[in-house]
Protein backbone atom coordinates (compact mmCIF):
# COMPACT_ATOMS: atom_id res chain seq x y z
CA UNK A 1 0.00 0.00 0.00
CA UNK A 2 0.64 3.50 -0.77
CA UNK A 3 1.97 5.80 2.70
CA UNK A 4 -1.19 7.71 1.71
CA UNK A 5 -3.05 4.63 1.72
CA UNK A 6 -1.52 3.46 5.10
CA UNK A 7 -2.52 7.09 6.99
CA UNK A 8 -6.19 6.70 5.63
CA UNK A 9 -6.35 3.13 7.20
CA UNK A 10 -4.49 4.45 10.30
CA UNK A 11 -7.19 7.02 10.75
CA UNK A 12 -9.82 5.12 10.33
CA UNK A 13 -8.76 2.41 12.92
CA UNK A 14 -8.24 4.99 15.31
CA UNK A 15 -11.59 6.60 14.45
CA UNK A 16 -13.79 3.63 16.36
CA UNK A 17 -11.34 5.41 19.69
CA UNK A 18 -14.29 7.78 19.51
CA UNK A 19 -16.87 5.04 20.75
CA UNK A 20 -15.15 4.42 24.29
CA UNK A 21 -16.11 8.23 24.83
CA UNK A 22 -19.18 8.73 23.20
CA UNK A 23 -22.68 6.71 22.83
CA UNK A 24 -23.63 5.09 19.64
CA UNK A 25 -27.03 4.45 20.12
CA UNK A 26 -30.12 6.30 21.25
CA UNK A 27 -33.81 5.76 22.21
CA UNK A 28 -35.92 8.45 22.78
CA UNK A 29 -39.90 8.44 24.06
CA UNK A 30 -42.28 11.12 24.12
CA UNK A 31 -45.78 10.77 26.09
CA UNK A 32 -48.13 12.62 27.80
CA UNK A 33 -47.01 12.40 30.81
CA UNK A 34 -43.58 13.36 29.65
CA UNK A 35 -43.85 16.19 27.27
CA UNK A 36 -40.17 17.11 27.02
CA UNK A 37 -39.40 13.63 26.46
CA UNK A 38 -37.42 11.05 27.89
CA UNK A 39 -34.43 8.65 26.93
CA UNK A 40 -31.28 6.60 27.18
CA UNK A 41 -28.25 6.44 25.00
CA UNK A 42 -26.27 3.31 24.52
CA UNK A 43 -22.78 2.83 25.10
CA UNK A 44 -20.36 0.14 24.39
CA UNK A 45 -20.03 -0.27 27.96
CA UNK A 46 -23.07 1.07 29.51
CA UNK A 47 -26.42 2.59 29.43
CA UNK A 48 -27.19 5.91 30.34
CA UNK A 49 -30.33 8.32 30.71
CA UNK A 50 -30.84 11.63 28.26
CA UNK A 51 -31.18 13.28 31.29
CA UNK A 52 -30.43 12.39 35.15
CA UNK A 53 -33.48 10.65 36.13
CA UNK A 54 -34.52 9.48 32.62
CA UNK A 55 -33.54 5.86 33.12
CA UNK A 56 -35.24 5.69 36.68
CA UNK A 57 -37.98 7.29 34.93
CA UNK A 58 -37.91 4.42 31.80
CA UNK A 59 -37.77 2.09 34.61
CA UNK A 60 -40.97 3.15 35.93
CA UNK A 61 -42.68 2.90 33.19
CA UNK A 62 -41.40 -0.22 32.36
CA UNK A 63 -42.79 -1.56 35.66
CA UNK A 64 -46.45 -0.38 34.91
CA UNK A 65 -46.60 -2.22 31.82
CA UNK A 66 -44.60 -5.55 33.00
CA UNK A 67 -41.56 -4.63 30.95
CA UNK A 68 -37.71 -5.62 32.86
CA UNK A 69 -36.07 -2.89 34.26
CA UNK A 70 -33.05 -1.83 32.07
CA UNK A 71 -29.54 -2.07 34.39
CA UNK A 72 -25.87 -2.15 32.69
CA UNK A 73 -25.41 -5.16 34.72
CA UNK A 74 -28.25 -7.60 32.96
CA UNK A 75 -26.04 -6.45 29.47
CA UNK A 76 -23.24 -8.53 29.40
CA UNK A 77 -22.34 -7.15 25.75
CA UNK A 78 -21.31 -3.98 28.09
CA UNK A 79 -18.55 -6.21 29.19
CA UNK A 80 -17.15 -7.54 26.00
CA UNK A 81 -17.76 -4.46 23.29
CA UNK A 82 -14.89 -1.94 24.92
CA UNK A 83 -12.30 -5.49 24.18
CA UNK A 84 -14.18 -6.09 20.96
CA UNK A 85 -13.40 -2.40 19.91
CA UNK A 86 -9.94 -2.34 20.99
CA UNK A 87 -9.35 -5.45 18.74
CA UNK A 88 -10.52 -4.04 15.93
CA UNK A 89 -8.62 -0.84 16.46
CA UNK A 90 -5.46 -2.86 17.15
CA UNK A 91 -6.17 -4.86 14.00
CA UNK A 92 -6.83 -1.63 11.72
CA UNK A 93 -3.38 -0.72 12.75
CA UNK A 94 -1.74 -3.62 12.08
CA UNK A 95 -3.73 -3.53 8.44
CA UNK A 96 -2.41 0.16 8.12
CA UNK A 97 1.42 -0.35 9.56
CA UNK A 98 2.10 -3.56 7.20
CA UNK A 99 0.12 -2.33 4.46
CA UNK A 100 -2.17 -5.86 3.68
CA UNK A 101 -4.76 -4.84 1.68
CA UNK A 102 -5.91 -8.78 2.50
CA UNK A 103 -5.96 -7.19 6.27
CA UNK A 104 -7.61 -4.35 5.34
CA UNK A 105 -10.63 -6.31 3.85
CA UNK A 106 -10.67 -8.41 6.18
CA UNK A 107 -11.19 -5.84 8.68
CA UNK A 108 -13.54 -4.69 6.50
CA UNK A 109 -15.67 -7.86 6.52
CA UNK A 110 -15.42 -7.99 10.68
CA UNK A 111 -16.59 -4.89 10.77
CA UNK A 112 -19.92 -5.82 8.37
CA UNK A 113 -20.30 -9.12 10.73
CA UNK A 114 -19.87 -7.18 13.74
CA UNK A 115 -22.41 -4.50 12.72
CA UNK A 116 -25.13 -7.30 11.58
CA UNK A 117 -24.15 -9.47 14.93
CA UNK A 118 -24.53 -6.24 17.11
CA UNK A 119 -28.24 -5.35 14.60
CA UNK A 120 -29.50 -8.71 15.71
CA UNK A 121 -28.26 -8.62 19.22
CA UNK A 122 -29.89 -5.38 19.69
CA UNK A 123 -33.38 -6.65 18.26
CA UNK A 124 -33.23 -9.65 20.24
CA UNK A 125 -32.86 -7.41 23.36
CA UNK A 126 -35.89 -4.97 22.59
CA UNK A 127 -37.72 -8.42 21.74
CA UNK A 128 -37.42 -10.03 25.13
CA UNK A 129 -38.01 -6.44 26.63
CA UNK A 130 -41.17 -5.97 24.81
CA UNK A 131 -42.82 -9.30 24.50
CA UNK A 132 -41.74 -11.05 28.52
CA UNK A 133 -44.19 -8.82 30.12
CA UNK A 134 -44.95 -10.00 33.49
CA UNK A 135 -48.77 -11.05 34.46
CA UNK A 136 -48.72 -9.37 37.41
CA UNK A 137 -48.50 -5.97 35.50
CA UNK A 138 -50.38 -2.92 37.23
CA UNK A 139 -51.43 -2.22 33.28
CA UNK A 140 -52.17 -4.90 30.84
CA UNK A 141 -53.69 -4.40 27.70
CA UNK A 142 -54.52 -8.23 25.95
CA UNK A 143 -52.16 -8.69 22.93
CA UNK A 144 -50.10 -5.49 23.20
CA UNK A 145 -46.44 -5.60 22.87
CA UNK A 146 -43.94 -3.12 23.59
CA UNK A 147 -41.26 -4.05 21.65
CA UNK A 148 -39.02 -0.48 21.19
CA UNK A 149 -38.04 -0.51 17.17
CA UNK A 150 -34.56 -1.12 15.94
CA UNK A 151 -34.37 1.75 13.81
CA UNK A 152 -37.21 4.41 13.39
CA UNK A 153 -40.24 5.60 15.47
CA UNK A 154 -43.29 3.64 16.37
CA UNK A 155 -45.98 4.00 18.48
CA UNK A 156 -46.65 2.05 22.13
CA UNK A 157 -49.95 3.03 23.86
CA UNK A 158 -49.73 7.18 24.40
CA UNK A 159 -45.77 7.12 24.09
CA UNK A 160 -44.02 7.37 20.91
CA UNK A 161 -40.51 5.91 21.10
CA UNK A 162 -37.69 6.26 18.34
CA UNK A 163 -34.39 4.42 18.16
CA UNK A 164 -31.50 5.52 16.06
CA UNK A 165 -27.72 6.01 15.38
CA UNK A 166 -26.04 8.47 17.24
CA UNK A 167 -22.71 10.42 17.59
CA UNK A 168 -20.43 7.48 18.35
CA UNK A 169 -21.74 5.70 14.65
CA UNK A 170 -21.14 8.51 12.68
CA UNK A 171 -17.38 7.46 13.83
CA UNK A 172 -18.30 3.87 12.88
CA UNK A 173 -19.27 4.94 9.62
CA UNK A 174 -16.33 7.81 9.26
CA UNK A 175 -14.23 4.81 9.93
CA UNK A 176 -15.76 1.94 7.45
CA UNK A 177 -15.68 4.80 4.42
CA UNK A 178 -11.78 5.35 4.70
CA UNK A 179 -11.15 1.87 5.06
CA UNK A 180 -13.14 1.44 1.78
CA UNK A 181 -11.25 4.13 0.24
CA UNK A 182 -8.34 2.31 0.76
CA UNK A 183 -9.30 -0.73 -0.88
CA UNK A 184 -10.87 1.42 -3.74
CA UNK A 185 -7.30 3.57 -3.96
CA UNK A 186 -5.24 0.57 -3.82
CA UNK A 187 -7.24 -1.27 -6.02
CA UNK A 188 -7.48 1.49 -9.02
CA UNK A 189 -4.40 3.23 -8.73
CA UNK A 190 -1.88 3.14 -12.33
Amino acid sequence: MELKSKILMAIAALLLGGLYSMPFWTISMSAPQYPEGIGMYIHIDDVTGHNRHDLQSINTLNHYIGMAEIHRDDFPEFDIMPWVIGFLIAFGLLAAITGSIKLVITWLVLMVILGIVGLVDFYLWGYDYGHNLNPDAPIKVPGMSYQPPLIGCKQLLNINACSWPYTGSIFIGLSFVLASGVVWIEKFKK
